[in-house]
């Protein structure tokens, strides 16, 4: 019997659109959470178990996005335009490549915006690149 090694994808190749563009170069990007809410039933004259009913889903964790700083200020002015009120919900994907720059996964945010923003840490005695992350609240996503 022949035997194919699938080998897992790595995760460090990996690509974010904004709206169907490509916004560039992220170091990281975590958040990527659903869970299942369950509900407790508990049947009359049954002691032996409870049920776990099944609910909604939930997503526990924002996304969060991570970069180095650029001269590209279109995620800050984002997050600035919600600091005034002004919400402008994107969708957004992020596409998990193979080792040929093949996308192999996709994950399909949904009616995302900015809820928070951080600077770099900045140190005269390093030479580390400055990062600005990005947390995203959304409505949920799927994998196309």
């Amino acid at each position: 019997m022949a035997f194919s090694r699938r080998d897992p994808y790595l995760s460090f190749n990996f690509l974010v659109e904004l709206e169907g563009l490509l916004v560039g170069g992220f170091s990281e990007v975590s958040g990527l959470q659903a869970e299942i809410e369950l509900h407790d039933y508990r049947e009359g004259g049954l002691n032996d178990y409870v049920h776990r009913l099944a609910g909604p889903v939930r997503y526990p964790a924002n996304l969060v996005l991570k970069r180095g700083i650029t001269d590209n200020q279109a995620l800050w002015l984002w997050h600035c335009d919600v600091r005034r009120g002004i919400i402008t919900r994107r969708n957004l994907t992020v596409i998990l490549q193979d080792q040929t720059g093949q996308p192999v996964n996709y994950w399909h945010l949904e009616r995302a915006y900015p809820v928070r923003w951080s600077g770099p840490e900045l140190r005269a005695d390093s030479n580390t690149v400055a990062v600005e992350t990005l947390e995203l609240v959304h409505c949920g996503f799927s994998t196309l």
